[in-house]
């Protein structure tokens, strides 16, 4: 176990503090303000996806609704900014969403394995099948940011361990379920939209990473496939 648990410290995707997009903040207005009155390249994106009036010009409710879906997610500068990151998250929300109950509509995670966890790196999604029957998801998660990439391919859980620790940086890390090196996937308190994304493993929900770790069992085969966006 002293071997297999220095692996799982090794390339744990735990939770830095940032999600899903490592799309470059472009030049946000240098404004220390809580709010910026400045209008960004992505305003009018940014405005329909909230219900906002699309007009493009920035008011003071833009700027409130666009601090408060900033905070929630994590993203930095939270001034209300309508830039490249902001709008990555957004356009990923949707694509996320428009897949619906469908998630191997293209066939890319294998269904002659039985139960099988997907971790689709593009869409940021997860789910688990059996052949081509839909157990559980498809749910967001939060997998390796650049430099740090979650490494595709067929995998299998090897290890499990359900109050897990990170050695390395003392972070809890729940629900731990081991497929690769070290990384895993495993629960965070965080919003699974919080840039620039892990440190390799697959960050879920605590709810997502319960079931899963409830579905799951030591030899299982994980899918992991495409190329997240930003690495």
């Amino acid at each position: 176990m002293g071997d297999i648990r220095r692996r799982g410290a090794v390339a744990l995707g735990i939770t830095g503090l940032v999600a899903p997009l490592t799309i470059a903040l472009g030049a946000a207005p240098a404004q220390a303000a809580s709010c910026t009155t400045q209008a960004g390249p992505y305003q009018k994106q940014v405005e329909k996806f909230l219900g906002r009036p699309v007009d493009g010009k920035q008011s003071t409710a833009d700027c409130k609704a666009i601090k408060a879906f900033q905070t929630k997610h994590g993203i930095s500068p939270n001034i209300g900014y309508a830039g490249s990151v902001t709008w990555g998250v957004m356009d990923l929300m949707t694509k996320q969403k428009a897949v619906g109950t469908h998630p191997n509509r293209d066939g890319k995670c294998p269904t002659n394995k039985g139960r099988i966890a997907c971790v689709n790196l593009t869409l940021q999604l997860s789910w688990i099948q059996d052949g081509d029957r839909l157990v559980y998801g498809p749910v967001p998660v939060r997998t390796g940011r650049d430099g740090y990439e979650t490494r595709t391919g067929l995998k299998k859980i090897y290890w499990r361990d359900k109050n897990h620790v990170s050695s390395i940086y003392n972070v809890p890390m729940p629900y731990s379920q081991f497929f690769d090196g070290g990384q895993a996937f495993h629960s965070v308190n965080l919003s699974m939209w919080n840039p620039p994304g892990s440190h390799g493993c697959t960050n879920m929900t605590p709810k997502d990473a319960k079931k899963y770790w409830s579905l799951l069992k030591k030899g299982d085969d994980v899918f992991v496939y495409g190329r997240k966006p930003g690495t």
